[in-house]
Order: structure tokens, then sequence, then C-alpha cells
């Protein structure tokens, strides 16, 4: 009801600001420096001709402004190895956006300064000039061609994963809204899996008769190994999602009834990570915001803020439901050693399930003894 107001109220607003336009044009009626025919006169070009140079100034130091107020948040060191790849293709088409804009604006608001309407002047007429097509048609065709091959050639490096590499393999699981992961046995290889067996504990629906699943390990907090590339195999449960890990330039879409992939190896670990110069900035910095946020709470009498430490997330960059914002996971890149022994500690997804169902059966057992005894 309240939204439906502030609308009724803005929609009131603007037609009164348009009234008074109409009342103001009125009383200049008659007024011997003001234009009244219609057509725009010399002053009037001069005007918009000027106004095209201070929209232009306008335009190039917002966007300077915009570099050095809002640059410091890009991302910064690139946590795995075709990530540097990924930044420089960035660098590179920024780099040529920049350049082409920068110019073409200049250009475009220069003529329209220079070639402004003038009593007595007529514009030239050119039916076409195969010189100045070909020119603006070739460059920016071979500029893309340039950067779309560059692209292939990076994805394609990216994404390919050679049958006999030594990679860990790793499911990623989606759901509203969360995320699980499981990891394959000794044997290297994932269990089957369907929606068809959630039940229980079961939450990422693993076929538990596969041999292959009896050795998997299911888990809500992700590790992986510095310098080894890992496979993720992702799964959504119900709604498209997107499995995004920002630092470790890695995107993929995670669809309902069907498996993507997606493989890097990490090489910056996460301890590594905190001691990087530019993310100890950055942690220091929103470490001072919270902490000004957090005596304003205190002052309310509320509990404050709890000081950032950075982690590595893997976050949904899909808008997939009301609580999309909260959908993320931990993840932590260990030396090989440390991940080796962290896996070692988790109990297989055959022995959770044997637990689970000899635990059932000792409820059921109990509750027909129960019954027996009460006739």
């Amino acid at each position: 009801m309240t939204s439906l107001l502030v609308i009724i109220v803005l929609v009131l607003l603007a037609i009164a600001v348009w009234q008074m336009t109409k009342i103001f044009d009125l009383t200049q009626i008659g007024a011997s420096r003001r234009n009244n025919s219609g057509v725009a006169n010399d002053a009037d070009n001069n005007v918009q001709g000027y106004l095209m140079f201070g929209f232009l100034a306008f335009m190039y130091i917002f966007m300077i402004y915009g570099l050095f107020k809002w640059g410091h948040l890009v991302l910064g060191t690139p946590a795995s190895e075709h990530g540097t790849d990924v930044d420089n293709l960035m660098t590179i088409s920024m780099v040529l956006i920049f350049i082409v804009q920068f110019l073409t604006q200049a250009l475009l608001f220069y003529f329209s300064y220079k070639y402004r309407g003038k009593e007595g002047n007529t514009a030239l007429y050119f039916a076409d000039n195969d010189k100045l097509e070909f020119i603006w048609t070739i460059i920016p065709v071979i500029v893309l061609a340039v950067l779309i091959l560059y692209g292939l050639y990076a994805w394609t490096n990216i994404m390919f994963v050679d049958e006999d590499e030594d990679v860990i393999y790793v499911e990623i699981y989606g759901k509203q809204f969360s995320w699980e992961a499981r990891y394959a046995g000794e044997d290297n290889v994932l269990g089957k899996a369907n929606v068809r067996y959630i039940e229980g504990i079961n939450t990422m629906g693993v076929d538990a008769a596969d041999p292959y699943a009896q050795d998997d390990k299911v888990v809500s907090e992700l590790h992986i190994p510095k310098g080894k590339k890992v496979v993720f195999k992702m799964r959504s449960q119900d709604v498209l999602h997107s499995a995004y890990m920002p630092h470790f330039r890695a995107q993929m879409n995670v669809v309902p009834g069907m498996v993507t992939q997606f493989a890097f190896t990490p090489t910056v670990t996460t301890a590594e990570m905190r001691e990087d110069e530019e993310m100890v900035k950055k942690v220091a910095n929103i470490n001072k915001i919270r902490a000004k946020k957090s005596a304003e709470l205190v002052a309310k009498g509320q509990t404050a803020l709890d000081p950032y430490t950075f982690d590595y997330l893997l976050l949904c960059n899909k808008i997939c439901g009301a609580s999309h914002y909260n959908m993320q996971m931990k993840v932590v890149v260990d030396t090989p050693a440390d991940f080796k022994k962290w896996l070692a500690e988790k109990p297989t997804l055959g022995k959770v399930l044997k637990e689970e169902a000899d635990a059932k059966n000792a409820k059921d057992t109990t509750a027909v003894v129960a019954q027996v005894i009460q006739k």
C-alpha cells in the first residue's frame, strides 16, 4: 500500500511540474529575446553546440572519476592458472573499448558542434563512399576477429582436460539456497546420482547401489589443493544456478537435468591470499567500514559486527529466488598435505548411509518391541 501511495505521489508531482512548465511558456509569449517560431535560429544552434561540448566534458570527467573512485574494487590477483589469461583478455578488451569510446565520442560531439545549423548553410550530400565504408568496416572486423580468436584460444585452453591427466573430481550440487560438494574416493570416480534418490541424509541423491559411490565423500565446505587440477561436475536440484568463484575466474551454469563441467588449477592458498598486499588493503578498508557500522549498532544497544577475514567463496550468479544473495559456500585452498589430511578425516558416503540405516533399523526394532510390550 505504501509503495502504491509513493507511485501516486510521484505521478502527481510529475503532472504538476509539467503544468508549471506550460504556464511558464505562456508567460514568455511576446518576450523580445525568445524565439517562438518553433524553428531553431543561429543562437539556438550555438547553445546546443556548446551544450554538446559540456556533455562531452561531463562524460569524460565522470569516466575518469569512476576509474579513481571505484578502480580499487577489481578482484586483484587471480588464484588459478587460467586466471591470468582471463585478466589479460579483459584488460585488452577494456583498453580497446576506452580508446574507441574516447575517440568516437570526441569526434561525434566535435562534428555535432562544427556542423551545427547556420543560416545560409546547406548540407553536402554523399550517396556513398566506398573507401570510407571499407575503412570503417574492415577495422572493426579485424579487431573483433583478433579478440574472438584470442578468446576462443583462451577458452579452449581453460576447458580442455586431458583424459590421462592426474586430476581430482568434485561434484558441485546447487539447490535453493545452498551448495554441497561431493569428492570422488580412492577410485577417483564419482558415483551415479539422481534427484529421485534424495532421502534422509542423502541430500545429493547419490545412488547408494553404485559401487563407485561407496567411497565418495559429501561435505558442506569446499577444500581444494594448490597446484592440482580440479574437475568440477555440476548439478542442480531445482532451478538454474550459476557456480561462480570470482577469485579463480571460474563460472559455469548449473542446469537442472544435466551435468556441466569446469576445471581449473588453484595457484594461491587461502593463507597466501590473506597475505597478498592488495587483499590486505581491501580487508582493512572493509573492516574500517564495519567498525563504523559496529559503533552505530552498539550505540543502539545491538551486537557489533565481527571483523572480516578473507575467504574464497562459491557464489550463485543467477537470480534463483528470494535468498539468492545468501547462496554461498566457503572455499579453502590448502597445501597438498593439508588437503589430503582434511579429506582423510571425512567419512565415506557408504559408511554414513550404513550408519543411518542401522540407526533407523534400531529405532524401528525398538518401536516394535514397545508395541509388543504394550499389548
